[in-house]
């Protein structure tokens, strides 16, 4: 079976103020870097607009309406310092929405062997009733749940290399036991959670925040004596990726050290996982990584190993 890439030009057209490191030019390093002939047998389809009612499997009615409404029509509308809304930004989150839940479809019902969703703006900082760090929905979230109400998924499980802490993931299964959400993330740094104390509601919280200038030996340590024993234990049924490559040693945001390599290791090993206990299913989204050769390389080496290379 194949691996299924889904994106969408729309991604393109959600335009953030000059100087702004989420910016179009990173989907278009990504969309560059898939162009190679090594990609040549991914599957590739185009990502359709999301429904507003999957978005409140996560997020609050009066939220999404509130973020619909304010929605420019010309112009940018300011949300916080970090965040902000132009006219082609709702589409832009939406088709975010529409990929992560199609290629949960794709997985779920064995079209696909996994998927890799190449949108933007990314999601995992949205809380549930706020965007925060330039993020409005929780993409891999509402993938989650979809598979849970649409499919029975007992367990899912979401692990977030981003090199920030997801904290608005964090924040909507907090009390869920049958989600588990793993995070690597440099510490501090923005958002300023992920603390390994934070372990949620049902011990299904698993942070292993990574100290600046922490490379590729303390990541795959934090993944092999922490991440992995706990997600083999959960044992969960479909696996989803935030998948932030921010923490390049390249990336101009944060103070990590991760190589190329050490991405395609991460993605073999959470393949590892899936054979045994989710039938080799995974969904992974795009999150940040914010220098372009580093995204490039990053995501060269991420879909190069769910493709089996």
């Amino acid at each position: 079976m194949s691996t299924l890439l889904l994106s969408h030009k729309a991604c393109l057209d959600h335009v953030t103020p000059p100087g702004h490191p989420e910016r179009p030019d990173r989907l278009r390093a990504v969309e560059e870097a898939l162009s190679h002939e090594r990609f040549q047998f991914l599957a590739r389809e185009e990502a359709p607009e999301g429904d507003l009612d999957l978005v409140t499997l996560c997020h609050n009615e009066h939220y999404v309406t509130e973020l619909r409404h304010i929605a420019p029509t010309s112009g940018q509308v300011y949300i916080d310092g970090d965040t902000s809304m132009s006219p082609g930004t709702w589409e832009a989150v939406m088709r975010g929405v529409g990929g992560a839940v199609a290629a949960t479809e794709a997985v779920m019902t064995g079209e696909h062997r996994n998927a890799f969703v190449a949108v933007r703006p990314p999601g995992h900082h949205a809380e549930i009733g706020k965007p925060m760090g330039f993020c409005f929905f929780d993409n891999v979230a509402i993938a989650a749940r979809h598979a849970q109400r649409k499919y029975g998924i007992k367990r899912a499980a979401i692990v977030d290399f981003d090199v920030h802490h997801g904290n608005g993931t964090q924040d909507i299964f907090w009390s869920d036991p049958t989600v588990m959400y793993c995070s690597t993330h440099q510490m501090p740094l923005f958002p300023g959670t992920g603390a390994k104390s934070e372990r949620g509601d049902h011990d299904t919280i698993v942070n292993a925040p990574l100290a600046s200038e922490d490379g590729g030996p303390e990541f795959r340590s934090a993944f092999e004596n922490l991440i992995l024993p706990q997600l083999e234990k959960f044992s969960p049924e479909l696996l989803i990726v935030s998948a932030g490559f921010d923490a390049h040693y390249r990336d101009p945001l944060a103070s990590l050290n991760l190589r190329a390599e050490d991405y395609a290791w991460v993605t073999r090993k959470l393949m590892d996982l899936a054979d045994k206990t989710a039938g080799g299913r995974i969904v992974s989204v795009l999150e940040g990584g914010y220098d372009l050769q580093g995204l490039k390389e990053s995501v060269t080496a991420h879909v190069g190993a769910l493709m089996g290379a």
